[in-house]
């Protein structure tokens, strides 16, 4: 996850008053995609789950599950 402008290639939505730029490209690989927020101690960051995972990673925070 990271700060960006949207352009021609980006899917926009306005969620409870924050705005979500995705991936047109990325849009279609994963179908739904739910972003949360989760506070476990140590281990605290966005979780970002899909509908149709396409592999594992890391880096949006000390906790993620980025598809």
């Amino acid at each position: 996850m990271v700060l960006d402008e949207p352009n021609d290639n980006d899917e926009v939505f306005e969620v409870n008053g924050f705005t979500m730029i995705v991936e047109k490209a990325l849009m279609d690989l994963t179908q739904a995609l739910t972003v949360d927020y989760v506070d476990y101690g140590m281990m605290s960051g966005f979780r970002i789950d899909c509908q149709v995972p396409i592999g594992t990673g890391g880096g949006c925070g000390t906790s993620c599950s980025c598809c």
